[in-house]
């Protein structure tokens, strides 16, 4: 069989990939604190039929080799932590993260999970939770009685009573970073959880060993840049095509090839 068939197919599966990534990208452009995913490919192995360098006599030698190419094939997606834009929103639980650092959520299974999506609600028993329900960590509860929330950039929660003048302090927003956070494990619902390539979290509060401010009452939108994701998806598509076209110039050589034995 021609390898160029399988070639052309690989570079196929390579686009239909990318395509995926993109679609997903897409999908989440309106989601809180998204970060979009980039794809690594890499070449096959290569025939070697004349390695570099290989004698020719006794003081020559090839310059370059003879190889021939396997196709291509699909080794990781990256999450690109670059922040989004943050955005005003006036809500007194909606918290962004202006630098590095995640939100610490703790799981129903008890598991911490870590988030950049800063849209907070309360439960019915005051506590701090995402919209899954599920209490940020270290947990904070705002009593029913409380009439202002206060949230400073060091992540410092104040509540105000009617007929009060000085606040109350209730809790302390920590945030955790990672040495490699692209190996962190998505697992939907906006969160991350730690894996062996992510390495351990270093939790600290906000401003303090690197880890960014909170900003009260703006929320961080997805990095996804639309314009960006439309151009990678024509490329995709013209790549699609331009494999698609190898296999069909390879199948009509062989026609040719077998109606001329024929003949």
């Amino acid at each position: 069989m021609m390898k160029a068939l399988n070639i052309g197919a690989t570079g196929m599966i390579a686009q239909e990939r990318e395509l995926h990534t993109i679609s997903n990208n897409l999908s989440n452009v309106n989601t809180f604190a998204f970060k979009k995913d980039r794809n690594h490919f890499q070449d096959l192995l290569y025939h070697q039929t004349i390695t570099p360098g290989t004698e020719t006599s006794v003081a020559t030698a090839v310059p370059v080799g003879l190889q021939q190419g396997y196709g291509v094939k699909h080794v990781a997606t990256q999450k690109q932590f670059t922040q989004g834009t943050l955005s005003h929103t006036e809500n007194e639980l909606d918290l962004s993260i202006d630098g590095d650092g995640f939100f610490m959520v703790r799981m129903p299974n008890n598991q911490i999970a870590y988030t950049r999506d800063g849209a907070w609600s309360k439960d019915i028993n005051g506590r701090i939770v995402t919209a899954d329900g599920y209490p940020l960590e270290p947990q904070v509860v705002i009593p029913q009685n409380a009439t202002k929330i206060s949230i400073g950039e060091r992540g410092v929660v104040q509540i105000f009573f009617d007929g009060v003048v000085e606040p109350d302090q209730i809790g302390n927003i920590q945030l955790a970073q990672f040495i490699n956070p692209q190996g962190l494990n998505p697992v939907g619902k906006n969160l991350f959880t730690q894996s062996a390539s992510s390495g351990n979290p270093a939790i600290a509060d906000p401003g303090e060993q690197g880890n960014g401010l909170i900003g009260q009452g703006f929320i961080e939108l997805s990095n996804v840049s639309l314009v960006e994701e439309m151009v990678g998806m024509i490329s995709a598509q013209r790549a699609y095509e331009a494999n698609s076209k190898s296999i069909r110039t390879s199948d009509s050589m062989l026609d040719t090839a077998v109606n001329l034995i024929r003949s």
